[in-house]
């Protein structure tokens, strides 16, 4: 599972970009408990998402020339210049070039071969986010795709992942892990766009798991504060209780109360 023990590939920051700064601090500090604390007057905006002071998320207001209101999810790597190279010459794009980011890191926001955003972050003084796993931070990333193979070689050449089918309720399920890590290190899973009707029209994206308390509490509560539900809690044999969400921007995430590891 997803954790602060970072190594190259892993997931190790993510961000939302918003109309609202404040609406969105407003309905995640309402379902996580989060507070904001700006970046510095230099940040253009930016800001971090604190749970009980420990970095969980960070994020900034954006424009529709930006995008539409959506969740970027980073991975480490220890060359941004290299890696963005390395999807370029893998059929991916580059939508921000690698850029110093105040002497804390260096990131850029590429896409990969069906054209979806993700950010790398090459650690500085910032070696990424400061929880992960815990109640009300990231703990699992899901990669919506009509392609598992392609996807698949694709972040191979860039990051290495290593992939791996797992036996699920109704089929199987393509788990993505490090390389040269042991299978407890996964931190994600692929998925054929196709294969899930609350997917299929929305196209192609990276969705980023939060884990909560009580599932479905946190749906209720998500809807008391202007979100909305895209699955109701669900549960999955040996996974958890989970929900897809999006916040009133329509930013899309998820929600999990993860069952307990056995033994």
């Amino acid at each position: 599972m997803l954790t602060t023990r970072y190594v190259t590939g892993a997931p190790n920051w993510l961000d939302v970009g918003t109309p609202d700064i404040d609406g969105a601090t407003s309905f995640y500090g309402g379902l996580f408990g989060w507070q904001f604390q700006s970046a510095g007057p230099d940040a253009g905006g930016y800001g971090f998402f604190q749970l009980s002071g420990k970095t969980a998320a960070g994020g900034m207001q954006t424009t529709p020339e930006q995008g539409p209101p959506s969740w970027t999810v980073y991975f480490q790597s220890p060359d941004a210049e290299a890696t963005a190279k390395a999807a370029e010459q893998a059929g991916g794009h580059v939508f921000l070039p690698p850029m110093d980011v105040m002497g804390q890191g260096h990131m850029a926001i590429l896409a990969d071969q069906a054209g979806v955003p993700f950010g790398v972050w090459q650690p500085g003084r910032n070696k990424g986010l400061d929880v992960a796993g815990a109640p009300g931070s990231l703990c699992w990333i899901e990669l919506y795709t009509p392609d598992i193979a392609r996807a698949a070689a694709f972040y191979d050449k860039v990051f290495g992942w290593e992939t791996s089918a797992v036996p699920f309720p109704g089929g199987t399920y393509t788990c993505i892990n490090p390389a040269g890590t042991e299978p407890e290190a996964m931190f994600g899973g692929a998925v054929p766009l196709q294969d899930d009707p609350t997917e299929a029209e929305s196209g192609a994206y990276w969705l980023p798991y939060f884990e909560v308390e009580d599932t479905d509490a946190t749906v209720a509560e998500a809807q008391e504060l202007g979100g909305k539900v895209r699955m109701p809690a669900t549960d999955l044999e040996g996974v958890g209780r989970l929900a897809k969400l999006a916040d009133p921007y329509g930013a899309r995430f998820a929600v999990i109360k993860s069952t307990p590891p056995q033994g």
